[in-house]
């Protein structure tokens, strides 16, 4: 062998060694960056915005695969988990779904039933009323005749909200032009048979109805004289 042959044969075993090298160096890249990242796991994202205590289903989310390492401990990884549940405040297209955005949807207790009415947006319900609340139901009523005195009710203590709807526009009928209302809440209520019936009336004959937020912890309850007010009695 030669002197130029012996160059190309170093030459060559170089360029193999160089080969060597930079293909550990790429493994040993790829072994650093799996070490760090870690294995995949499932996690679920918003295809788009879910209102505020909005009932929540499968068809809200997309699966997509991520970092375990990168997922905080309140993901959720099972769909399951939405079952029954309702949205704690705005979902935003794209977020990450977490635990601590979903709550328990209130449940009928035995002897309740659901009884929902539209109310007035302009009572302030919005935002502030929320599904678990406990409020208590006034309604006013014109008096009979001329001479009688118009009358404000307590109808309902301690109503507990199930659901709070969309804010939808009102479209007075012809009869009711007494309505100034033009844009209403639905509000879904758990009640027993008596106080449905009371409410059912009071949406039905009374000139407004309106709720009032009882604090958390307080006693809704309010005397029997107490539960009807007019303006000459008022001292």
């Amino acid at each position: 062998m030669n002197s130029r042959q012996r160059r190309g044969v170093i030459l060559l075993l170089l360029s193999v060694l160089c080969a060597l090298g930079a293909f550990a160096g790429v493994l040993s890249v790829i072994d650093d960056v799996n070490s760090k990242v870690g294995p995949e796991v499932t996690a679920y994202e918003l295809r788009s915005d879910v209102a505020p205590y909005t009932a929540l289903n499968a068809g809200q989310f997309k699966k997509i695969s991520m970092p375990e390492r990168w997922l905080s401990e309140n993901a959720v990884t099972d769909l399951a988990a939405v079952r029954g549940k309702i949205a704690v405040t705005t979902l935003k297209k794209g977020s990450l779904l977490q635990s601590d955005m979903l709550v328990d949807r209130p449940a009928l207790r035995p002897g309740q039933q659901e009884v929902a009415i539209m109310i007035d947006a302009a009572t302030g319900v919005a935002g502030k009323i929320t599904p678990g609340s406990s409020v208590n139901v006034y309604a006013t009523f014109e008096g009979a005749r001329d001479s009688d005195p118009d009358q404000s009710k307590i109808i309902v203590t301690g109503a507990r909200v199930l659901d709070v709807g969309e804010l939808t526009a009102l479209r007075p009928d012809a009869d009711d032009r007494d309505r100034s209302a033009t844009e209403a809440v639905p509000i879904t209520f758990a009640l027993s048979a008596l106080d449905a019936q009371r409410l059912t009336y009071a949406e039905s004959f009374a000139k407004r109805v309106r709720l009032a937020l009882v604090a958390p912890g307080s006693s809704a309850s309010v005397p029997d004289q107490d539960r009807t007010y007019e303006l000459a009695t008022d001292k």
